[in-house]
């Protein structure tokens, strides 16, 4: 037991299953088993939608003369000994609240990242800048203690709960020895040598001298050697194109290969080809023009769509990530519904072009279909029936090629790339904006139509633009517009300037 001391609150912030409630409990029972008064209260968030749940712990030393002290219910800005986020975004929250201060403040957070949803909607990239957070986490505590604290719980099978709970037991800021931490995780008698595994890991992340960045954190491993199928394309790759596209154009044979065939990888190197002649003349060693291109075609060629949707959703390493992310037992049955919605408009795509045509054209057989795909549906794809429904769908990748969607989706993309090439001719800079308008072009259903409609608006904006010293710039500058809002109002808005 140690000697009661000076009061201490802590403040936590942590998303639904991530055990904040139980860290909570951890420190209340700590602080009672050495002579502290102690309080938890929390204050509900909506996961990532209003941010995570903030659990706040108060602790004072048991004066001995019959008092008791009088606790806050949630925490003050500026009043805050330690902060704990279970996320990056969750840190800068908590520096947003002013709960974080230069003077007073340990603050311990998670390198990790869990995007949201602010982030995931957004029409372009929307991510917040990992490494601003964290600079903004240094400035803002007096300690800053940083790691990736959800890999440690991942690798002992543990929350991450309890890697922070180390962490701080590691930070020599609170009055209680390491041995009174895990006697306080022996108490809670759940999950016991898991989460000491992870407090042990999560206290030797923390006494590091300095944490990774969130840079190397997040920056993905080089790619593996292709498998057998690829093997004669990755050779092309190298014989056939300058060294500084090859990572992006193996990345591209096997993202291709893998939603359609090794066929369909091939005819993607076919139609860079003379790109890449065209890019030996240009004279930029870091062929930026085939990089974009060829990142963008990639990504262009394997569009969403209803097969494509199928075939995710029924592969086994799907299941298994399901699994492990639920932590389900080897002896505990998984149950996953999948809410399905698909309008009439994808399923005259996924039929063949002549028969989608017919059926987008016929009123009546549109009603028929319309009666059945005006709601959506819930497919148990752990079941048999719901599995085998959703198999045979992604078996139509057979006949991809032949259906409305790839019929249309390919002109669409002649159409791009062949302005590529022709603009690259005579403005490089110019056809790499052009290559980087593709970034409009995604998803599927309403999303979709909208990004087709504001590329199409950029391509006509584009004869305009071209022979002005400044069209690269003020293509993007559109593009960036395009992508502010889904209403197109930044830019009509752009539009309007520019040709002003």
């Amino acid at each position: 037991m140690s000697a009661p001391g000076r009061s201490f609150n802590v403040a936590i912030l942590a998303m639904g299953g991530e055990g904040g409630g139980v860290l909570a409990d951890w420190l209340v029972d700590l602080a009672e088993h050495n002579g502290y008064f102690a309080q938890t209260t929390s204050v509900p968030g909506v996961a990532q939608r209003t941010g995570a749940t903030i659990y706040y712990v108060e602790m004072f030393p048991d004066a001995r003369d019959g008092r008791t002290p009088v606790f806050a219910l949630m925490p003050f800005p500026g009043d805050v000994d330690v902060v704990i986020a279970s996320e990056l975004m969750e840190a800068g929250r908590a520096i947003q609240r002013g709960f974080v201060t230069p003077d007073r403040t340990v603050f311990i957070t998670s390198t990790h990242r869990v995007f949201s949803m602010t982030e995931k909607i957004a029409m372009g990239d929307g991510r917040v800048d990992a490494d601003k957070l964290l600079e903004a986490g240094r400035a803002a505590a007096r300690k800053l203690i940083v790691a990736d604290f959800a890999d440690a719980a991942e690798r002992t099978g543990s929350v991450i709960s309890a890697a922070l709970f180390g962490a701080l037991a590691a930070s020599d800021e609170t009055p209680f020895l390491p041995e009174a931490f895990e006697a306080a995780i022996r108490r809670g008698g759940v999950g016991v040598n898991t989460s000491l595994a992870a407090f042990a890991e999560g206290a030797r992340l923390a006494a590091q001298p300095t944490a990774p960045s969130v840079v190397e954190a997040l920056i993905e491993p080089p790619p593996s050697a292709v498998g057998r199928l690829l093997q004669p394309l990755a050779e092309r790759i190298r014989c056939d194109f300058p060294a500084a596209a090859q990572r992006t154009l193996v990345a591209g044979i096997e993202r291709l290969a893998d939603y359609q065939d090794v066929a369909y990888a091939e005819a993607y190197l076919d139609r860079l080809a003379p790109l890449a002649a065209l890019e030996r003349d240009s004279g930029d060693a870091r062929c930026r023009l085939l990089v974009e291109t060829a990142r963008h075609l990639a990504l262009w060629l394997s569009y969403e769509d209803t097969i494509r949707v199928a075939d995710l959703k029924t592969r086994r390493s799907r299941f298994d990530r399901v699994r492990a992310e639920v932590r389900s037992k080897p002896d505990q049955v998984l149950g996953i519904h999948e809410f399905m919605h698909p309008r009439l408009e994808e399923i005259a795509d996924t039929l063949p072009e002549g028969l989608g045509r017919w059926l987008l054209a016929t009123p009546w057989a549109r009603n028929l279909v319309g009666r059945f795909s005006r709601e959506g549906r819930v497919v148990r794809t752990s079941t048999v029936r719901g599995f085998l429904l959703l198999y045979f769908v992604a078996s139509l990748r057979r006949i991809r090629r032949g259906t409305l969607r790839a019929r249309i989706e390919m002109q669409r993309i002649d159409g791009w790339f062949a302005t590529v090439t022709e603009v690259a001719r005579t403005d490089y800079e110019l056809a790499i904006a052009v290559a980087s308008c593709q970034r409009l072009v995604k998803g599927y259903g309403d999303t979709h139509a909208r990004g087709w409609r504001n590329f199409e608006s950029l391509m006509n904006a584009l004869p305009r633009l071209r022979g002005r010293a400044d069209a690269a710039i003020q293509l993007r500058r559109l593009t960036e517009a395009a992508l502010a809002d889904e209403h197109g109002n930044a830019l009509s808005a752009a539009r309007e300037e520019i040709a002003a």
